[in-house]
């Protein structure tokens, strides 16, 4: 099964890649990512984005891909500890450095090879594999063809980007915000001089001529599944929640088509590809490098980003859909309300262990004993929890009654209980 990567800049927009769908988020903290100015939360948001995640059976990826200075790297352990101790997943980088450092530390935490480690070829593949990477984000330079010899030969895990911003330079290495600016693009901190406008010598009017259109491969998306890329990455840490939950739930809907359907089945609406349009595109939409070397086709000569924002229905339902929402856990329990035996409550989620409270022994009725209806009618409400109830099956002599105050105590005890449980499970556990 093919896997979603979605981008976050932030907390809030891990929240809404998670509610779109996506398999699997990569998120900087406030250290060594190569998006410094993106909302890159501190430490104990980070770890509540790796619980949310959790939660719903996604995963959490760190952008550690930044080139390190001499005396960082010595840092790099302990700041790791708490993101590996709460169960982040796996981390990329892009130095070697860094990747020494951290596989002698955390021996079993994934390591992925960032697209900035430029790997370009089968032998680069192999290498890194042996170094105890488990997976490589190639050269974005690459065709089709290349990055399926990578996959077929070196028997590693290949994440590519299917959507969003490419880089005029190779694979981000770029110096020119640096030498502009004196802003480095291989600390996170690139300037973009590459959208700007410049007046080529004896040429055509002002124009971007050295910013590329965003790439969009959503129509050949059965070729690469084909092809055996394992992780499908859509490119946006520095944009908002809405836009990664919008091209998230588009990517979401065509790749559970195509596992569904099939390539017979397959067909894009063209309401999906104006939505993904109207979320941003740089001038037009491209297919990068997968099928072309390089070609003007690729160029966006004028910058359209002034028409974004003009598409309000679509952003009104992406926000309330996604962005300001919890994603629902379902799940289902059993009460026990008898005399002679304690109040007991059980709830189970799929995938994880259940959860049981028990409170003192009901009283017997004097008037009027609690029915199956006004046990379900209290027990059944959430409020802004992430649980909602699907099924509450009630074991209930008839001859009982428990205040209305017991039962909500009862609701909520293993409601919390079923939560604690869930987050435990998401954190590592260090013999």
């Amino acid at each position: 099964m093919t896997e979603l990567l979605a981008p976050a800049g932030s907390y809030e927009s891990l929240v809404a890649a998670v509610n779109a769908g996506a398999d699997a988020v990569y998120m900087g903290g406030t250290r060594f990512g190569a998006r410094a100015y993106a909302q890159n939360p501190e430490t104990d948001r980070f770890i509540d984005g790796i619980r949310y995640a959790h939660r719903y059976g996604s995963k959490v990826y760190m952008t550690v891909n930044t080139l390190f200075k001499p005396g960082e790297i010595k840092e790099l352990k302990e700041y790791i500890k708490p993101y590996y101790h709460s169960g982040v997943d796996a981390v990329l980088v892009q130095d070697l450095g860094a990747l020494k450092v951290l596989r002698e530390s955390y021996p079993d935490l994934p390591i992925h090879a960032s697209t900035q480690m430029t790997v370009a070829n089968v032998d680069s593949a192999i290498f890194l594999k042996r170094l105890g990477l488990t997976r490589v984000v190639p050269a974005r330079e690459l065709s089709l063809a290349e990055i399926k010899k990578i996959r077929d030969e070196a028997q590693i895990e290949v994440e590519t980007f299917v959507h969003g911003a490419l880089c005029y330079c190779y694979s981000g290495q770029c110096l020119m915000s640096s030498l502009i600016g004196g802003r480095s693009g291989n600390r996170g901190r690139c300037a973009q001089p590459c959208r700007l406008e410049y007046e080529a010598c004896g040429g055509p009017a002002t124009k971007t001529l050295l910013s590329l259109k965003d790439l969009c491969s959503i129509d050949f998306l059965p070729q690469l599944v084909r092809a055996g890329i394992d992780s499908f990455k859509i490119e946006g840490r520095m944009k908002s929640p809405r836009y990664t939950a919008g091209v998230t739930e588009v990517w979401r809907k065509y790749i559970d088509l195509y596992e569904r359907s099939g390539e017979n089945g397959y067909r894009v609406d063209p309401k999906d590809r104006k939505m993904l349009s109207d979320l941003y595109d740089r001038g037009g939409f491209t297919e990068g490098y997968y099928f072309e070397h390089n070609g003007k086709d690729m160029m966006a000569w004028e910058d359209r980003r002034d028409r974004f924002g003009q598409n309000e229905d679509l952003y009104e339902y992406l926000d309330d859909k996604y962005v300001n929402s919890i994603r629902k856990i379902f799940i289902e329990g059993r009460v026990l309300v008898r005399q002679g035996c304690e109040l007991e409550l059980n709830a189970s989620a799929k995938g994880h262990k259940p959860c049981r409270v028990t409170m003192n022994m009901p009283d017997r009725a004097r008037n009027r004993a609690l029915t199956e209806g006004d046990i379900i009618k209290q027990l059944e409400k959430t409020g802004g929890t992430c649980f909602e109830w699907t099924r509450i099956e009630v074991d209930t002599d008839g001859e009982s009654f428990v205040p209305v105050g017991v039962l909500n105590e009862l609701r909520r005890g293993v409601l919390t209980a079923l939560q604690k449980e869930i987050d435990h499970e998401s954190e590592r556990i260090v013999q």
